[in-house]
């Protein structure tokens, strides 16, 4: 395929330099893509960045994934208006190690194909380096003028950050320069890629290439994923929606995608997802006439779920939502993990109670209403009981009075009372 044609028709390109369309389609380019390794967990603010790499490898180019082991302990000011907090040799390699795996879902880095994927660390080539030969050997290449004039140094000197720039965040885009120098010159690579703020950073090593080789470099960016509404991708009130599914469980990871605006949806599965122009274009056609079947979302939370877990993780998935908002069997509930269950029911009344108790039986109504106050009253529950509209662990409870044991637990530990179709309680035995 043409690598720049599919990202401009998937809305992927922000910056390109002069001459990077044309490198591409007239030989086979290694290119790069940074990841900070500040986390042991990618989240889907980086999707765009390996979609990226993704679709680079399969036009047959090949990609680098350099994570930052050297720069990752100073901090890139770019878009933040703080500075980062500083990692310690051991955490950065253990980050790097969980990152690599992560992207090893959507990058081949087993083949012998000439353009299979490798991971870089910048720690590898940086880690001898003495400040003294940094900055005779390559610092004075650069003028100060010249890093003063990048938007990212200039936001931070105006005002946005409260206690200025740092001289160690300053020397960040010359650090990062200096990468795509080694790059260029031992792994014939001529591409830089990445999220729009990182064009000032980039240029610079173009800029260093040109000066220290006199050798030609290129630039592409792409555009930070936002909502329709202008506010920030990727982040709930809980925080990031994390690869890793310890961090966020593909129930959640699912729902994030299920739950995206009509026309949020529309742009991310140009984005996020391997399907091509004509399938895109008929799922947003056939979602036009009846939005309120969210085929759009379905599909993209399908794409992309699978692609980042499993098929199996979305088929859960699926089967968990249905608990909520569909008519979910209890042997559905039972095969749910805990991690799933906790996120299904997130929110909703808790209530903890010993777990001896249940060894030799307590009466439903004893513990429904004493225990663990879902009914207000014996009367009130043996009403509902008796109207059909109290469920446990999706059973209906026939009898208000029959006995709750120990083998009534879900994963020995949860039961699930449903009063009424919408208002679900989650028992904790302990």
């Amino acid at each position: 395929m043409d690598f720049v044609k599919e990202l401009r028709w998937r809305g992927m390109v922000h910056d390109i330099m002069p001459g990077t369309e044309e490198l591409l389609n007239k030989e086979h380019v290694t290119a790069y893509v940074g990841f900070d390794p500040t986390a042991d967990s990618l989240h889907i603010g980086h999707l765009c960045s390996i979609m990226i790499l993704k679709r680079l490898q399969l036009a047959g180019h090949k990609p680098l994934a350099l994570v930052g082991g050297a720069t990752g302990m100073i901090g890139d000011p770019s878009g933040k208006s703080a500075e980062r907090n500083l990692l310690d040799e051991e955490t950065l390699a253990h980050n790097v190690a969980c990152i690599k795996a992560q992207l090893g879902k959507f990058l081949d880095f087993e083949s012998e194909m000439p353009n299979k994927a490798e991971l870089v660390n910048n720690y590898d080539w940086m880690k001898n380096f003495s400040f003294l030969e940094f900055t005779r050997d390559i610092g004075k290449h650069i003028t100060v003028n010249y890093m003063m004039a990048k938007d990212s140094v200039q936001k931070r000197l105006n005002g946005e950050a409260r206690d200025g720039l740092s001289f160690t965040e300053f020397t960040y885009q010359l650090l990062q320069a200096y990468d795509f120098l080694y790059l260029y010159e031992n792994k014939n690579c001529k591409l830089q890629m990445g999220g729009s703020d990182q064009w000032g950073n980039i240029t610079t090593g173009t800029e260093l290439i040109r000066r220290m080789n006199g050798g030609e470099a290129y630039a592409l960016t792409c555009p930070l994923i936002k909502k329709a509404d202008g506010t920030k991708f990727g982040k709930t009130e809980g925080g990031n929606i994390w690869l890793n599914p310890e961090y966020t469980s593909p129930y959640k990871f699912y729902q994030f995608w299920l739950n995206v605006s009509d026309a949020d949806a529309e742009h991310y599965i140009r984005v996020f997802t391997m399907l091509g122009q004509e399938e895109i274009e008929a799922l947003i056609a056939e979602h036009q006439k009846a939005p309120h079947l969210r085929l759009l979302q379905r599909k993209l939370a399908e794409e992309v779920t699978v692609m980042v877990h499993s098929r199996a993780d979305y088929e859960t998935a699926v089967d968990a939502s249905n608990i909520l908002f569909g008519n979910a069997t209890s042997e559905v509930l039972k095969k749910l993990d805990e991690n799933t269950l906790l996120s299904v029911f997130e929110g909703v009344p808790t209530f903890e109670i010993s777990r001896d108790e249940l060894v030799s039986g307590v009466k439903a109504v004893d513990l429904f209403v004493e225990q663990a106050a879902i009914f207000s009253s014996k009367g009130e529950m043996r009403k509902l009981v008796q109207g059909g509209g109290v469920s446990v662990n999706k059973e209906k409870l026939v009898v208000f009075d029959r006995e709750i044991k120990t083998t009534d637990l879900i994963d020995d530990k949860f039961l699930v009372v449903q009063r009424g179709k919408k208002n679900y309680f989650l028992v904790i035995a302990k």
